[in-house]
Order: C-alpha cells, then structure tokens, then sequence
C-alpha cells in the first residue's frame, strides 16, 4: 500500500495538479518572507525540480511541506550567498532629482525606519502582515494559505500594526 502512496506523486498528472495548486502559494511565501530580491521564482521552481527528482522518497501528503522545506532553504543559502556578494561589492548611488536634500534625507529616513520595524516583526506577523497590506488578501484567505485559523490571522496582523505603531509615529 505504501508503495502506491509513492507512485502518486511521481504520476505526472497527479504532479502536474499539485504544481498548479501549491506554486503560487509557494511563490508568494517566499516573496513576503525574503522579497524579490531572491528571486522567489525561480526557487519555487527548484524546490517542485527537487521533488520530481525525489518523488519516489516523498509521500504525497508529506509533499507540500517538502517544497515548501526546500524552497525555504533554498531562499536562506540565497541570501547567505548575497551576504557575500554585497561585502565585497562597493555599490555606488548617481540619483539625481529635483528634491530637496533635506526631503529626500527625511524620505529615506523614513523608508528605512519602516523597513527595520518590519524586519523586527516576528516572522508570523511580517508574513500575514505583508500578505495583507501588499497583496491585499483577505483574513479568511491567508488562513487557507498558511493553514491556520482566521482568529490567528487576525491576531498576526492586529499585533504587527500595534508593533508598527510603537516603533513609527504617524502609522
């Protein structure tokens, strides 16, 4: 019987389903949780490459985590490599605008104190938070992508926009 469980994964079509089902789920994870930056795309699309090669040892019902594990760690020795990249890169900015020095010191000001409180967010609170306000799902829809309750949702975001609020004045 197990061997049956096996060999569902591995049938094209049952893969094929389960690829159109979990892919843009799996890709909008990864943005929310590292940005575009990373290329989420493309590692979504590695993470379902690994499980095709490794269908045999993956068992359907485990599948979704298995890419969803994959994709993850694909993304964090991504980013790891881009760590190194950027230490021995000396980027040079040539932005010229019409603003004035004074509003563009505040803009940036700004935007990097509303990326840091972000980053601070705890990794449950940045995901439905930014699944939310970027890409405006609903409470009920997050629950189903990140399957859990819509109380939790609720929670996630309410607690993200309190931490927000603290750590940035005028939110």
């Amino acid at each position: 019987m197990a061997q049956s469980l096996h060999d569902n994964i591995c049938d094209k079509i049952k893969f094929e389903a389960f690829f159109k089902r979990h892919a843009k789920n799996l890709h909008d994870f990864l943005y929310y949780k590292f940005g575009d930056r990373l290329n989420p795309e493309d590692k979504a699309q590695e993470a379902f490459i690994k499980l095709w090669e490794n269908c045999k040892k993956v068992s359907p019902d485990k599948a979704k985590s298995y890419v969803f594990t994959i994709a993850n760690n694909l993304m964090l020795n991504e980013a790891a490599h881009q760590k190194v990249v950027l230490k021995h890169q000396k980027l040079k900015r040539t932005n010229q605008t019409n603003e004035s020095p004074e509003f563009l010191m505040q803009e940036d000001e700004y935007r990097k104190k509303l990326e840091q409180a972000i980053a601070n967010l705890t990794e449950a609170q940045r995901i439905a938070f930014l699944m939310n306000r970027v890409e405006g799902k609903r409470f009920k829809e997050i629950a189903q992508l990140l399957d859990i309750s819509t109380k939790a949702v609720e929670k996630r975001i309410y607690g993200a926009l309190k931490k927000l609020r603290e750590e940035i004045e005028g939110i």
